[in-house]
């Protein structure tokens, strides 16, 4: 993403720390940035200069901190980015919360889009999946949930798909 806007990836979390700061306190000051990324105070300094300089943020000294039109699509497309990515991996991964934070955080800005939508489209297949879409097991990895339960038909989704994860791993198990 970063070479698609200019941006570095941590102007690009300052975008992102600004967006959301907005988006609870509907309004940010630099402090309330420098707290939610847990640094000091000229970092964010410098951050807002070269944000500013990049027409991306509205900023004077001791001002509120207000993102410009084209700040706030870019803030927003890293926040998407983000939200996917942690979704994916709490959701289908079944990785723990703090784990998948870290993860999307630093992924966000190096995932190319082709590859976010493919998460998004796996996203959806999990959802629209009749049977709940597939499960990590400890000592198996993914198995659907038919694989997982004693049989049966196989839902829609899973059909198309034309067959698990239990049956590529050659798991006896019969969806017919």
């Amino acid at each position: 993403m970063a070479d698609k806007n200019g941006l570095s990836a941590s102007l690009e979390d300052y975008l992102e720390a600004i967006y959301q700061v907005i988006q609870e306190k509907h309004s940010a000051r630099a402090k309330d940035v420098a707290d939610r990324l847990a640094v000091a105070a000229p970092s964010v300094t410098n951050a807002l200069h070269a944000l500013k300089e990049r027409d991306l943020v509205n900023h004077a000294p001791y001002d509120l901190i207000t993102l410009t039109t084209e700040g706030n699509r870019i803030a927003k497309q890293v926040v998407h980015r983000h939200e996917v990515l942690k979704t994916f991996f709490t959701h289908v991964l079944s990785v723990e919360d703090g784990i998948a934070e870290d993860c999307a955080c630093k992924m966000e800005h190096v995932v190319p889009d082709i590859v976010l939508e493919r998460f998004v489209e796996y996203i959806r297949f999990e959802e629209r999946c009749q049977m709940g879409g597939t499960t990590w097991v400890d000592g198996e990895g993914f198995v659907c949930h038919m694989c997982s339960d004693d049989g049966g038909q196989l839902c829609a989704a899973c059909t198309k798909v034309g067959y698990c994860m239990a049956r590529r791993r050659g798991k006896e198990k019969s969806h017919a």
